[in-house]
């Protein structure tokens, strides 16, 4: 069995999206970042549906590049393939969303580091490695990029792989169009066309929309242009139609275009065409190599298809399988796809890259505990918070698993120094101790503050709830997590909702479990859930039952630590290390309490501070492993 399904290769970019959606793109005044490029978003789009693909292009050795590099590997992709060009820059594009006609965008490709791709850049084991290569139309416009794809095709159809081609048809990538026209799809050109019929022979599968069968047939009539491609291909045709669907032709080109073998469409709002023919070709992808009918496969490229035209952005907006199983099983029931809670709900859980299985969280997010120090300055506050990150680092010597809650306020050069380090990173927005639930000041009112916020940050916030609160306090209280919530989906941000009952009233073991409840009923659907230690197993499985109804997709449970004694807390972990839910522990006091009095009235150096919380928090590590090996072997 080979390793891969599909190798792509081409183009590979940063979309530069503007998020303003009806203005002309000289309006812009914001834009969001995806990678891009055809090649590089059917990998994309393949590795969610379940293949193993890799990409075979170049990028520049700087931000960008490592940008690009850096999300295929979270998306799953395979970069054995990415060569990184010292030379050149990574290519950008700029896009934007006039109407559902109008998608005004702008290469900058000049001399960028994809089009440097060459011969020595196709690695024959990476090749061997896969069952099928894509290339696609843009990397035939230059000698040397179209030698480096020939070289591609050969030594996949020497080894024995499928080969498939996206004419990906750019009038302006091949010259034959201004900087200004990159929103066209068709211009004619001899050359364009004897370039591409000079290839055709070299396919299994050719892709494209009757335009780009136009360039490739070399005639403005697609029945007529068809039958010029047949005459030079075996490969099965694929012909894109926009709403009216697609056409797959095995065989002879038929009398009519519709006689061809057809998949059911999808009745959806447009509201971005582009990127949709990669997410296209990604499902079609899906059908093709795992031999389904022509009719199936083309069922599934319509459906991801109709996910791309559906949201903004291309790569982002692409399915995983089980999003696109339950697509298919369940139907339309909103045609704006983006606005249909149910799939974007189960879009944002089975996209993200998957986490580890245990997570040692160092909390030093208090503000109020610090506050009230003796010695405490907000300047020597902040400085114990860089003391802390050394501790935090220290412990995790760059493996995963590990990570901090560090609040802006007082942490701000720690949080910010913690950026890029591996660390799981969550922050706090309540006001201490605020109950009803009251948000920083930097936070803004209507959250807005979070659009500051780096990607790897978790919007965390602590709510001091009860189920047994009036019916007031719970609707001001659900109101400010909802807000939050949906602030965080809309800024791309993971939610962690803290709720501690038992500083509010008696508790007992159906009480967590309750307010996990209502907060579901709430629409409210954390990514992570941080929870008091729980002693009695019935609390925990209470707990973890009331997560799994509402959302089997969540990240998971960690618990804190109340100031816990290091016995209390090892006692709560025996207990809960027996949940797969429950994916560790977010403890801050039991750390650096002592510490932090020692340090803030000068009795204890930094070096002593940084060594002892790294003694402690490396201690609980050890108490945490250690319960969660017991649980392991116990239920072995």
């Amino acid at each position: 069995m080979k390793a891969l399904d599909v190798i792509t290769i081409g183009r590979s970019s940063v979309d530069l999206y503007g998020a303003q959606v009806g203005g002309r793109l000289e309006d812009m005044r914001s834009f969001d970042k995806y990678i891009g490029g055809s090649p590089t978003n059917i990998a994309c789009g393949a590795a969610r549906l379940g293949l193993r693909s890799a990409v075979i292009t170049r990028v520049g050795d700087e931000h960008m590049g490592r940008f690009i590099r850096e999300q295929l590997s979270r998306e799953g992709v395979d970069v054995r393939g990415v060569v990184t060009d010292p030379a050149r820059l990574t290519a950008l594009v700029l896009l934007g969303i006039r109407d559902e006609d109008q998608f005004p965008l702008i290469f900058y490709r000049e001399n960028c580091a994809d089009m440097a791709l060459c011969e020595d850049d196709i690695n024959e084991g990476l090749i061997a490695e896969a069952r099928s290569v894509l290339a696609t139309g843009t990397h035939l416009s230059h000698p040397r990029t179209e030698a480096a794809v020939l070289k591609a095709l050969r030594l996949a159809r020497a080894h024995g792989a499928r080969t498939a081609l996206d004419i990906d048809y750019r009038p302006n990538l091949w010259g034959v169009a201004g900087h200004g026209a990159g929103e066209s799809r068709y211009v004619e050109s001899e050359a364009v066309t004897a370039k591409l019929q000079m290839t055709l022979e070299l396919f299994d599968l050719i892709v494209g929309t009757e335009e780009e069968f136009h360039i490739a047939g070399g005639s403005p009539d697609t029945l007529t242009a068809l039958r010029a491609v047949r005459a030079l291909t075996g490969a099965t045709l694929i012909c894109k139609r926009g709403a009216r669907g697609a056409v797959a032709f095995a065989g002879p080109i038929p009398a009519r275009i519709e006689d061809g073998e057809t998949g059911p469409g999808f009745p959806i709002e447009v509201f971005n065409v582009l990127g949709a023919g990669d997410g296209f070709f990604a499902g079609l992808l899906k059908g093709w190599l795992d031999d389904e009918t022509w009719p199936k496969a083309l069922e599934y490229a319509n459906a991801c298809g109709a996910f791309a035209v559906s949201r903004h952005g291309c790569t982002p907006s692409y399915p995983s399988l089980e999003e696109l199983t339950f697509f298919l099983r369940r139907g339309v029931r909103e045609p704006a796809l983006r606005h249909d809670a149910e799939l974007e709900r189960l879009h944002w859980s089975t996209t993200r890259p998957h986490g580890v299985a245990d997570y040692r969280i160092f909390a030093f997010d208090h503000r109020a505990q610090f506050e009230e120090m003796d010695g405490y300055t907000a300047q020597k506050g902040g400085a114990f918070k860089r003391l802390c990150l050394e501790a935090a680092l220290s412990v995790q010597a760059g493996r995963h698993g590990y990570g901090i809650l560090c609040d802006e306020r007082i942490g701000r050069r720690a949080l910010h120094a913690a950026s890029g380090s591996g660390l799981w990173i969550g922050r706090p927005c309540e006001w201490p101790g605020s109950r009803p639930l009251a948000f920083e000041p930097a936070l803004g009112s209507d959250c807005g503050g979070l659009s500051e916020w780096p990607k790897e940050n978790i919007v965390k916030v602590l709510c001091f709830c009860h189920p047994d609160d009036d019916a007031a306090m719970w609707a001001t209280q659900e109101a400010a997590v909802r807000r939050l919530f949906e602030a965080a989906r809309r800024n791309d941000l993971e939610f962690l909702l803290e709720i501690i009952p038992s500083k509010v009233g008696p508790v007992n073991d159906g009480t967590t479990a309750a307010l996990i409840r209502r907060f579901y009923a709430a629409g409210i659907y954390p990514d992570w859930w941080k929870l008091e230690p729980m002693a009695s197993l019935a609390a925990w499985e209470a707990a973890c039952t009331a997560i799994e109804t509402h959302d089997r997709h969540t990240r998971g449970i960690v618990v804190l630590g109340l100031d816990a004694p290091e016995a209390d807390l090892a006692a709560s972990f025996a207990v809960a290390a027996g949940f797969s839910l429950v994916k560790g522990f977010a403890v801050g006091r039991t750390i650096f309490a002592g510490v932090a009095r020692a340090w803030l009235t000068g009795e204890m150096d930094d070096g002593t501070a940084v060594t002892e919380m790294a003694r402690r928090f490396a201690r609980l590590c050890a108490i945490w492993d250690d319960a969660r090996t017991q649980a392991r072997e116990k239920a072995a």
